[in-house]
């Protein structure tokens, strides 16, 4: 099995949780790296974090500029000439990280998948869609790119969801993460989403927000 690079860091020996962290359009997967110690997760936890980097891949709407993406982005109308074919192609590579974990000792119900912008996109459809129980989904200044076509694992129907967006998004404007919520709803979730004051970014309050709901997801 030929799996993505990736960035792993465990906050303790022999890890026995795992969070799956997708990096946003052109990032990679250092960028979440460093907020691990600000989610003031137990002293004696130990988890590990992936964060995978995406593959290089010409991007239409940036001039066909190759730079790591997840899927195309043919167009700015997030309803229109969607990737399903590149954004399908990712989820089974992050599927693929979840079995390593799973092989590695880590329980499904002990794995969070998280991401951020073009990799929360790639997190939606995972995590609703894996066919054993997880403990999370975290979505962040991202959008239900695959609302139209994910049906939900009978695994993964009362699955824990956290959703972020900033109010002052340029980039992915916050009616996304609501039209995203309205979606969930529809599908029976109960998701709890949160916004912040902010750009196409994160911010040390939703981290910690994040940090209290891992706790939550991994540890109750």
């Amino acid at each position: 099995m030929e799996y993505l690079n990736c960035v792993e860091k465990a906050t303790g020996d022999n890890p026995d949780a795992s969070v799956i962290w997708l990096h946003g359009l052109g990032a990679s997967g250092h960028d979440f790296e460093p907020i691990i110690p600000h989610l003031g997760l137990p002293q004696d936890a130990a988890v590990r974090f992936v964060f995978p980097h995406a593959p290089e891949i010409p991007v239409t709407l940036n001039g066909g500029m190759v730079m790591p993406a997840w899927y195309d982005i043919r167009s700015l109308d997030r309803q229109g000439d969607v990737d399903e074919e590149g954004i399908l192609a990712s989820v089974g590579r992050t599927r693929d990280l979840i079995h390593r974990e799973m092989e590695r000792g880590v329980r499904s119900d002990r794995i969070v998948v998280a991401g951020f912008s073009q990799g929360g996109a790639i997190a939606y459809h995972t995590a609703l869609t894996f066919e054993q129980p997880l403990a999370g989904l975290l979505a962040l200044s991202s959008y239900f790119a695959t609302a139209r076509i994910t049906t939900p694992s009978e695994a993964n129907r009362k699955l824990s969801i956290f959703v972020a967006h900033g109010t002052n998004d340029p980039m992915l404007p916050e009616f996304l993460g609501r039209e995203s919520v309205d979606h969930l709803k529809k599908l029976g979730y109960d998701p709890d989403y949160r916004t912040y004051p902010m750009e196409h970014e994160v911010c040390l309050e939703e981290i910690q927000a994040i940090g209290e709901w891992l706790r939550s997801a991994l540890f109750r």
